[in-house]
């Protein structure tokens, strides 16, 4: 290709990431179990690199110089990510691990809080994975939990 070309969105969006440059049996590399593991883009990988290097300590829970410095960073990125999807403030933003843990936050916290014996929880097989477990194990002794297949 030669710098006069123009990339497609799909070209642009793979160059980003940089586990995508390879080849698997001599073919591009496609990833798409992204419910279990996302690639990251080179900009996430190069910004952990940079807070490993400058700011790795406890956020929220430390008076030292380095932990002043990691919230500082955690509590920017809640502003920036409060802005982007229009909460009203950066306490409406909670970070998690993956999937799984948030699923989980939602259904032990509002879950076991808001739904009463006869509400029910109607999934499809589109859901992620995580959605089946935390009803069928922690609610349904006082909510009907169905799976929906079809």
């Amino acid at each position: 290709m030669t710098f006069t070309q123009e990339l497609t969105l799909a070209e642009k969006v793979r160059f980003d990431f940089p586990i995508l440059h390879q080849e698997v049996n001599g073919k591009p590399l496609v990833y798409f179990d992204n419910a279990a593991t996302s690639q990251k883009p080179l900009l996430v990988i190069d910004t952990l690199r940079d807070y490993y290097e400058h700011y790795n300590a406890n956020v929220h829970r430390g008076v030292h110089t380095l932990s002043a410095k990691a919230t500082d960073a955690y509590e920017a990125a809640r502003d920036k990510v409060a802005k982007f999807v229009n909460a009203k403030s950066r306490q409406e933003i909670v970070f998690t691990r993956n999937a799984t843990e948030a699923i989980n936050l939602v259904a032990y916290s509002w879950g076991m809080n808001n739904l009463q014996q006869g509400d029910e929880i109607i999934l499809s097989v589109m859901e992620h994975h995580s959605n089946i477990f935390p009803g069928n194990l922690s609610l349904p002794k006082q909510v009907r939990c169905s799976n929906t297949w079809n």
